[in-house]
């Protein structure tokens, strides 16, 4: 007999183990966890109707709204795979998603109904929305799987191509959750949990979603983030775990400025992208709480590493390796084999264990140079030290070489981030005649900062190496995000050569 798994056991158990426990806020709407389960038993029952069997792919277009688990968990109790689709996406972008998955069906949310439509007309899906699902007889229970069966593909951003659907197991995603929330975190079963990372994204799927449910505690839905939103909601219903994004940590803060009470923040996470020490250090300040830095993937369901209670905590650390999985450092040259390196050099991250995932959807040949001798190349170079400790130093597409000299930006940005005046900052390299590359630092200036670039620059040159400091500064009003709020340096690059610089210095 094989073993069976699957990532609807989630839901299923806790509505099981806890039915009358509110599993999600969604504005005015409660919804204990028996009554989500049921809603999903029946979105599965209305998508069998439809044709769709276990195995076959559908594609999930929702916001952060009780749709998104109601259908998400559907499509798995039924057997099925879910394509979760980026909300900001074009429609010919995700008539691509919808052809590369060769998606059965698309169920979209009425809010993207526009762009979702005529996707699903482009590409020859047949749509539906969520309220479509509400009236069938529920399943009597969900789908066996097997767990190294297909659960979700995650479509990656395409930073080098075009976007890569990587293909997750049951395996994965229910290992991935159980570990965040029994073993690398302080999570517990009464926690109330603010729900606005993207669900459609593996932070918020994950971490998120999935680990709120596995424990049995309350998720709070909060469609499109903002800090006053974000702390009017956590007020409202006393939300005292907050995971979050870099960006979305500074949004919070600039919010806080202006308010007389906070929400008390008994866990917070942060990962997606490095957390400035600078940051992180206000924030635990202001909000009298810890932050836990981690680290992962798409391809890695994502958790890899995080700041763990039971290891300690390490400011600009992303932590160790979570339970069963190990996380070491390669030398990044090399590309036909993984040779580990000692502790404290610096290499390429690489990651085995049971959150590595199952390969990229129909393209064999990418996922062979992306697991090498049953490691995944993550792409990021970082340490670990003696102690076990990583630290994800930059992307390796993302260091500039000026001079023959290699610059990791997040190095820039940690330092540029102490500047009084500076919110945000972003370093990328720009083209040079002289130097092949120059850093550029783009710059969110601080609320009533009066930021002169010149003076920036000066500053920089006091406090980094000759190589290092940023030739060029441009001062932005905002940084380009993308949809799961991160900084988009790809975007940056595009149009920071067409942008007239606040000051450039031609000096070696």
């Amino acid at each position: 007999m094989t073993a069976t798994l699957s990532v609807a056991a989630i839901l299923a158990e806790s509505a099981r183990r806890y039915p009358q426990r509110v599993a999600v806020v969604d504005g005015d709407q409660r919804v204990t966890y028996a009554q989500l389960w049921r809603e999903a038993l029946t979105y599965a029952a209305a998508l069998r109707d439809l044709g769709v069997r276990p195995g076959d792919r559908v594609a999930l277009q929702c916001p952060n709204v009780v749709d998104f688990p109601r259908a998400y968990y559907g499509i798995l109790a039924l057997g099925a795979v879910v394509v979760p689709v980026h909300l900001l996406l074009t429609a010919p972008e995700v008539a691509y998603t919808l052809r590369d998955s060769d998606a059965r069906l698309l169920v979209c949310h009425p809010a993207v109904a526009a762009a979702g439509a005529a996707a699903a007309e482009l590409a020859g899906v047949t749509v539906v929305a969520p309220a479509d699902l509400a009236h069938a007889a529920p399943l009597r229970s969900y789908a066996s799987r097997e767990p190294q069966d297909p659960a979700v593909v995650l479509y990656t951003s395409g930073t080098t191509g075009q976007p890569k659907g990587a293909v997750l197991t049951h395996l994965n995603l229910v290992l991935n959750a159980t570990v965040n929330v029994f073993d690398a975190n302080d999570a517990r079963p009464t926690d109330v949990v603010l729900g606005c990372l993207p669900l459609f994204h593996t932070f918020g799927q994950t971490v998120g979603m999935n680990g709120t449910f596995r424990l049995g505690a309350t998720l709070v839905m909060l469609a499109r983030f903002t800090g006053d939103a974000a702390l009017d909601l956590m007020l409202a219903e006393g939300v005292d775990v907050f995971h979050g994004v870099p960006t979305m940590y500074l949004a919070l803060l600039d919010a806080a400025a202006h308010r007389a009470e906070l929400p008390r923040l008994r866990l917070c996470i942060s990962g997606g992208a490095s957390l400035p020490v600078a940051v992180l250090e206000r924030f635990n300040a202001a909000f009298a709480t810890s932050i836990f830095e981690g680290y992962g993937l798409s391809e890695t369901s994502p958790t890899a590493t995080t700041n763990q209670p039971h290891f300690g905590t390490r400011a600009g650390t992303v932590g160790h390796p979570i339970w069963g999985v190990e996380v070491e450092v390669a030398r990044a040259e090399v590309d036909d084999r993984v040779e580990l390196l000692p502790p404290g050099e610096l290499g390429e991250i690489v990651i085995r264990g049971h959150n590595v995932f199952a390969g990229y959807l129909g393209r064999p040949e990418d996922t062979a140079l992306a697991v090498v001798d049953g490691w995944f190349r993550s792409g990021d170079l970082g340490t670990k030290d003696a102690d076990g400790f990583v630290t994800i130093v930059d992307r390796k597409k993302d260091i500039v070489i000026r001079g023959g000299f290699n610059v990791y930006p997040r190095e820039v940005e940690e330092v540029l981030a102490r500047h009084p005046g500076v919110a945000q900052v972003a370093v990328i390299g720009v083209p040079d005649p002289v130097h092949g590359e120059e850093i550029c630092a783009v710059v969110v200036p601080a609320d009533g900062a009066a930021l002169v670039a010149e003076d920036l620059v000066a500053w920089s040159r006091e406090h980094l190496g000759r190589h290092k400091y940023p030739r060029q500064v441009r001062v932005v009003a905002a940084l380009p995000l993308g949809p799961s709020h991160k900084v988009l340096k790809r975007e940056l690059r595009r149009t920071v050569v067409a942008m007239t610089p606040s000051i450039g210095v031609t000096d070696t």
